[in-house]
């Protein structure tokens, strides 16, 4: 494209001398070594981190506007629990289509296309006039979340090294992390100060100068690409001759996007992700039932489709053999566990203090706001930590995360009606510490598992698990809060919600435990 273009994949002269004649393959796609790779300038970085900032942040913001759109709506539950959900879905089940798109075209020309895309979409959600209006628009935001978003992971995985790296995953990370606070913080204010009269209007509508100044500057990001190799084209040119083509053409057939292995992953991880988002909400129909089926048999089918397109001497979707790679495997789940608890914390702690003990979405919001000051000093200190402990590092953070989850689980349900929630602010502080400390390091963890020339393809499978997680917390905290509802009927609302709350805890502290085991079994392997 320019100057600036780096590759994504480097190998070395010895690398490739290892390689045999059967591995020269067109998915074996090392790209050529780039002895002076561009680097991301402070700006570029910024430009980057707003892009995944706007994507976190829609994703859970609108919790706090529940109450609002339904005023001014007239939504149904239905409705709003699709507001929500529409986002989700089209996020997640794009995300790996969208990392493939960047590895083929440019990653800073989909950033770009995203930033302008979900800037657009934000608009439309912004003036919608029904609650159905919404629903499309969040759509169009989340296919434009799921281009932009990859293309951020990618792009710092392959534009850095060693420390400077890590310091970006930990930039990445704490936005991130503070993503999801703001949307509870921020979007608490915006809903409560009704600016211009714009109610919950403007949490969407804030989105569009953002997206607009970041595709101005994305300039400033190098572009970067999956590049093949000679020995590729040679035995696409070689293959082609056999099959009576010419060589052009099986370059064109390796380079093309992998639309119908996208379809049936997107089919796939919809069903799984409507199954386990309205599911709880539905209590389990036989629909929901099906659907979850449903997503098994579809993904089995990507599995073997993706299998064959890579004997075929095509590029897949997603190369299975990163998927059997066990460290790798044991990132995504370690990514899915940690990020279903952020979800599940969120949502619960909204019910509790808004729903339950009647409190405005401003002050529900200045009461969760010190974890904010936590998480940015577990963020800061969490690169530092690692590079000098490694992945013990993380699991001692994960093991203080689960403490202060179980600390807030006994406190909550011990003073039940009673509690008070500014109470909460010691344990709240404690948690986000904690909850940066893991967070920050785990996606340069996981993606630090692959060889470069994976790098696109790992982050938009990282990208995934995440979206999946945060379905899963939403799922199984729905179950166990509403589980606990019913079973106290009888009580107060600050009682019920208090011991709801407790109920739902429990999966995050199993989550997190869970996480604490692999970790632990991720730092005694090389």
């Amino acid at each position: 494209m320019n100057a600036f273009s780096v590759s994504a994949d480097r190998s070395t002269p010895s690398d490739r001398a290892g390689d045999s004649i059967a591995e020269a393959d067109l998915c074996d796609q090392h790209a050529v070594p780039n002895p002076h790779p561009a680097r991301l300038g402070p700006l570029g970085l910024a430009v980057l981190l707003s892009g995944g900032f706007i994507t976190i942040f829609d994703l859970f913001v609108v919790n706090v506007a529940i109450p609002s759109m339904q005023a001014t709506l007239s939504a149904s539950f239905a409705q709003i629990n699709f507001i929500i959900v529409a986002y989700e879905l089209a996020y997640g089940v794009l995300l790996i289509a969208g990392s493939r798109l960047g590895d083929r075209h440019g990653r800073r020309r989909m950033f770009t296309l995203g930033m302008v895309g979900f800037a657009l979409a934000s608009a439309l959600c912004g003036v919608a006039p029904t609650a159905n209006a919404l629903i499309g628009a969040r759509v169009l935001q989340g296919v434009a979340a799921a281009m932009l978003f990859p293309q951020v992971y990618a792009l710092i995985r392959v534009s850095y090294d060693g420390a400077a790296r890590r310091r970006a995953f930990g930039l990445m990370g704490m936005t991130l992390g503070l993503a999801a606070i703001a949307g509870q913080v921020l979007g608490g204010w915006i809903v409560h100060a009704d600016l211009f009269g714009l109610a919950w209007r403007g949490i969407f509508l804030m989105n569009v100068p953002l997206g607009l100044v970041a595709w101005a500057l994305a300039r400033h990001i190098p572009e970067s690409r999956q590049a093949a190799p000679k020995r590729a084209h040679t035995a696409a040119s070689n293959h082609a001759r056999a099959a009576g083509d010419g060589g052009a053409t099986a370059a064109v057939r390796a380079a093309d996007m992998d639309w119908m292995g996208a379809a049936w992953v997107g089919a796939g991880l919809a069903l799984l992700l409507l199954a386990l988002v309205e599911g709880p909400a539905q209590h389990w129909p036989a629909w929901t039932l099906a659907s979850g089926a449903a997503s098994v048999l579809l993904l089995a089918v990507f599995v073997r489709q993706q299998q064959r397109v890579k004997a075929q001497g095509r590029a897949p979707l997603v190369d299975m053999s990163l998927m059997a790679q066990p460290r790798f495997a044991a990132g995504c789940v370690l990514v899915m566990l940690i990020f279903s608890t952020a979800s599940a914390m969120f949502l619960c702690y909204a019910l509790l203090v808004q729903t339950g003990f009647g409190l405005d979405a401003l002050t529900a919001g200045l009461i969760f706001a010190p974890a904010s000051v936590g998480f940015v000093a577990g963020s800061m200190a969490a690169p530092r930590l690692v590079a000098r402990f490694g992945v013990r590092a993380i699991a001692l953070a994960a093991l203080l995360y689960g403490g202060a989850t179980a600390t807030l689980m006994v406190h909550v349900g011990g003073a039940g009606a009673a509690l008070s929630p500014w109470s909460l602010v010691p344990a709240l502080v404690w948690l986000g510490a904690a909850q940066g400390a893991v967070n920050t390091p785990l996606v340069n963890l996981a993606l630090g598992l692959v060889e470069d020339r994976h790098a696109g393809m790992a982050a938009g499978v990282v990208s995934t698990v995440q979206q999946v997680g945060a379905a899963l917390g939403v799922s199984m905290a729905g179950m166990l809060f509403g589980g606990a509802l019913a079973r106290n009927a009888d009580a107060s609302a600050p009682e019920r919600y208090a011991q709801a709350f407790a109920a739902a805890m429990q999966f995050n502290v199993a989550a997190i435990a869970t996480s604490v085991v692999l970790l632990a079994w991720l730092s005694r392997r090389p």
